[in-house]
């Protein structure tokens, strides 16, 4: 599989808590090049972290290979998310080789511009009740926990990472319904910019939809599907999937495909 890309966007990494695929990360960003590395958000769960800590020597190991990157030459921007809101207060500044934003707009090696943000702007506009919220939060723990003991499981038998949490998500008509208001209010906020398209994370779903000529990418998650969004040398958008079996997910739909081609496999 293609390991050069001209720019990789990655989010929800949940560094400091248990659920981190911190490992598969670390293996990824060593085994390829970019020129530019987008961090969409949630990098370091410093949320989580108030209440437990869990920033284990891999933890730390991905926090220096991208540290490394940006010393060799690698543009890092990182914009943080509502996990991570701690960091928006220095918007505006480099530190340690790597630049802070609000939000970015990235162009494409074929001219597209892309709006870049860790998308929980959009929280307000598909939120649900606070008590489906609380459940929702609680069944997502769990769901993590679950998938953690599955994959141990098949670590043990010798195969590989399978996400558990992904395939509920993508089987349970309320989460899909909220995934698509999601998408729905990201391409209305690209098309109100008058931007080519959105790019962001923040709901741990890696997909890619088209409206009106107008292109959502989603970066997914290291916590759940371990995915990353590339860009390749001609401006094309590919999802990739990467733990013991590294794999191309789906590279970007075209208006007439759409609703005709299957959606990215959610493992």
């Amino acid at each position: 599989m293609q390991t050069r890309f001209r720019s990789v966007f990655i989010s929800d990494v949940h560094l400091g808590t248990k659920a981190c695929q911190a490992l598969h990360l670390l293996d990824f960003l060593q085994n390829i090049k970019t020129d530019t590395l987008y961090l969409v958000g949630d990098i370091i769960d410093l949320q989580e972290m108030r209440h437990r800590a869990y920033f284990i020597e891999s933890h730390h190991h991905v926090v220096e290979q991208i540290l490394a990157m940006a010393k060799s030459g690698t543009k890092v921007i990182y914009i943080p998310g509502n996990h991570d809101a701690f960091f928006r207060q220095f918007v505006g500044q480099t530190l340690s080789g790597i630049d802070i934003r609000l939000n970015a707009r990235h162009k494409t090696a074929n001219g597209r511009t892309f709006h870049v943000s860790h998308g929980d702007e959009f929280d307000q506009m598909v939120k649900i009740s606070p008590l489906m919220l609380a459940i929702g939060d609680k069944a997502h723990g769990l769901m993590l926990s679950l998938n953690q003991w599955i994959n141990g499981i098949r670590r043990f038998l010798g195969l590989p990472y399978w996400s558990f949490a992904g395939y509920l998500k993508s089987h349970i008509n309320k989460a899909k319904e909220f995934i698509e208001r999601f998408e729905t209010a990201a391409l209305k906020s690209a098309k109100n910019q008058k931007v080519d398209g959105y790019i962001c994370g923040h709901i741990h779903f890696a997909s890619f939809r088209i409206k009106d000529d107008i292109l959502y990418c989603n970066d997914g998650d290291w916590v759940e599907h371990c995915t990353a969004l590339t860009e390749s040398a001609a401006g094309e958008m590919s999802l990739i999937h990467w733990s013991e079996n590294p794999r191309v997910l789906a590279t970007e739909p075209k208006e007439e495909d759409w609703g005709l081609s299957p959606l990215p496999s959610r493992n």
